[in-house]
């Protein structure tokens, strides 16, 4: 835990979204949590000044990185100081008194549905729709009282908007975590056991990834990740956002980076922070 007093911290969805039980998780009791409707609010509302911390969903075990989050970080000037995983656990959840059978449609955020899609395709007869939050399905569900209609979010969401939980334990893989970062204004040095990530683009010549990646491996670094997005306006070429072990705060990744920026066109360190690990 990471407890801040009186820190006000946005994260997109509706209380009961599952990054609200992170930030809880997080942060802790004393926190102010704001929700907001999209990703892009959330940046702006650290950018203003009207929170201290963005918390953000940025790859799931199951179905993968959300992208618009990627690219808000290229567009925002915001640090990563910190992350945390939590472990996911959907509920196919409806208005009190409704039987399975009478469910129609299933609406709940994209990403919760893909985590349970193996579910939904087994499932005959059904309607999926997207909706932009799992809790804001249930929110939904609790105000227009539809009794063929259910959404598939948290336990704790179904607990919010008086509804009921009609299956538990729903997503596909019974190893789904997301993981999520917290960006402020400014950077932190961890002293913990660190992660870095950063955001780097190549010229469009062959060998360059290859010699981009070397610099990591010459200093034995371990390379967590690396997620290309395309870049705009230039078809055909990409950014690249590489996380590894190790602080900018440590010597050999000082070199690798100095080492990197001989021949990037482009070089941003977006944060080094204290590693998270998974939590059963």
């Amino acid at each position: 835990m990471n407890e801040r007093p009186k820190c006000k911290v946005a994260y997109q969805g509706e209380p009961g979204a599952y990054s609200e039980a992170a930030l809880l998780n997080y942060f802790g009791p004393t926190v102010t949590a704001l929700g907001k409707e999209t990703f892009d609010e959330v940046f702006a509302s650290v950018d203003s000044g009207e929170s201290d911390y963005a918390f953000l969903p940025i790859e799931n075990s199951t179905a993968g990185s959300i992208h618009r989050n990627y690219d808000l970080m290229r567009e925002h000037s915001l640090f990563i100081i910190g992350e945390t995983n939590l472990r996911v656990h959907h509920c196919l959840i409806a208005c009190p008194h409704t039987r399975k059978e009478e469910i129609r449609v299933v609406k709940s955020h994209t990403q919760a549905l893909e985590q349970c899609r193996g579910y939904l395709t087994r499932w005959t007869g059904i309607t999926i729709e997207p909706v932009y939050d799992t809790a804001g399905a249930v929110k939904q569900l609790s105000e227009e009282k539809e009794q063929h209609t259910a959404a598939i979010a948290s336990r704790r969401a179904a607990e919010i908007y008086e509804m009921e939980v009609l299956e538990e334990g729903i997503e596909d893989n019974q190893q789904n975590y997301t993981r999520f970062l917290i960006l402020s204004r400014d950077p932190v040095l961890p002293d913990a056991e660190a992660k870095t990530s950063i955001l780097v683009s190549l010229r469009h010549e062959p060998g360059s990834l290859f010699k981009a990646l070397s610099v990591f491996a010459l200093r034995d670094i371990d390379l967590l990740k690396l997620e290309s997005r395309p870049l705009i306006g230039q078809p055909g070429e990409y950014l690249f956002y590489i996380d590894f072990a190790g602080s900018t705060n440590d010597l050999k990744v000082k070199h690798a980076l100095g080492h990197l920026e001989e021949f990037a066109q482009m070089l941003r360190v977006l944060g080094s922070y204290p590693r998270d690990q998974f939590h059963v």
